[in-house]
């Protein structure tokens, strides 16, 4: 009955029958050098997912989104090396900066001052995770709080604080707001 021949065994790679609902991708088609398609699938909106997993509420995904949108403003996703220090000197000149952009950069270095600081882990993970919208999974292990990896359960921990603390910021501000618009 035997053949002579032997069959190889094959690796099986185990596969979900399908995708999992809570893990949204986009497809990136790019080119490599040599010009061959190649195709990624990176994930979106990290607060997004946590919103619907309801790990954080509305307010907390809205105190983010105005964080994300003033950062983006503020152009501190184009600036991977700069130096916030010399940003944000005192006297410093800030070149063809627009008056937006001058107060959205401020409005980030309050909300960073209010999270306790770029060293403290709340603002190192807002910075990194809503401003230049790394992963949280990216964040905690590259990154992390001086210098050392952090535990995902923790990172994402700290994530949710710091955006709790925003949230009652923004909050906090708006009651400020109203109030100064009856007194007048």
């Amino acid at each position: 009955m035997s053949t002579g021949r032997k069959r190889k065994a094959r690796a099986t790679i185990d596969r979900p029958a399908k995708p999992s609902a809570r893990l949204v991708t986009h497809q990136v088609v790019e080119a490599d050098p040599d010009g061959v398609r190649v195709v990624h699938h990176r994930v979106v909106d990290t607060l997004g997912r946590m919103f619907a997993a309801g790990t954080i509420d509305g307010d907390m995904l809205s105190a983010a989104r105005d964080f994300e949108a003033a950062f983006t403003l503020a152009s501190f996703d184009r600036m991977p090396s700069a130096s916030l220090v010399l940003v944000h000197a005192p006297g410093t000149h800030m070149g063809t900066m627009s008056d937006r952009q001058i107060g959205a950069r401020e409005s980030v270095f309050r909300a960073l001052d209010t999270l306790g600081g770029m060293g403290s882990p709340a603002g190192s993970c807002v910075w990194h995770v809503v401003g230049l919208q790394s992963s949280l999974r990216e964040w905690s292990m590259r990154q992390g709080w001086g210098g050392r990896a952090v535990r995902h359960e923790a990172a994402q921990g700290i994530l949710v604080a710091a955006l709790g603390v925003l949230a009652s910021r923004s909050r906090g501000n708006s009651r400020m707001s109203a109030a100064m618009e009856r007194n007048r």
